[in-house]
């Protein structure tokens, strides 16, 4: 994996854990090698990330929504900044620049990013692999709402397996990279 899309908050969020996070995940990507794809601002998690890797040395793309370049006060210290339309023009971006996705903590866009790249997967629009860091648990009822929806018969097993999660960045890192080495095209039934 050399490129990764990061979904992550415009927030900071209440617990500094969140904040810790995404700068460690910056300077462990650069260390690494891989670049960071990412939603183009520079507030909250989001530049937090951006800034991290770009301190260590390593490269990264924002892409970002032309109404949003303002409200999220782009970032424009980016090695690529792409501006384009909307939030699906955004999504598809990010998805043709990254060879996997990792969320961390966030809102409603982060939720929809993360749904759309598995949706795209679960069709196989893409064989990309995605994963959810749960810094201090905050994945976790959400996890356990997934494991409802497939035991209500609502996913099958297969897909709720696609979702990726790790408590500690290295282990979703190597999670994502042994994930990607054995992604199949395909739709996830």
């Amino acid at each position: 994996m050399t490129k990764l899309a990061v979904y992550c908050g415009a927030a900071a969020g209440r617990d500094p854990a969140h904040l810790d996070a995404a700068h460690e995940l910056g300077a462990i990507m650069a260390a690494r090698g891989i670049d960071l794809v990412y939603g183009g601002g520079k507030l909250g998690l989001m530049g937090a990330i951006a800034d991290a890797v770009l301190a260590a040395g390593g490269r990264v793309y924002g892409v970002i929504p032309s109404a949003l370049v303002s409200h999220e006060v782009a970032h424009l210290g980016l090695t690529e900044l792409h501006e384009v339309a909307d939030m699906h023009q955004r999504k598809a971006k990010m998805t043709q620049l990254a060879d996997g996705f990792l969320c961390l903590a966030g809102g409603i866009g982060t939720f929809d990013e993360l749904f759309e790249a598995w949706t795209w997967n679960a069709l196989g629009y893409h064989a990309k692999p995605f994963c959810l860091l749960n810094t201090a648990g905050y994945w976790d009822k959400f996890m356990a709402f997934c494991d409802h929806v497939r035991d209500e018969g609502f996913m099958s097993a297969a897909r709720r397996d696609q979702l990726l999660s790790a408590d500690t960045i290295e282990d979703a890192l190597d999670r994502l990279e042994a994930a990607a080495a054995a992604a199949q095209d395909g739709p996830v039934w």
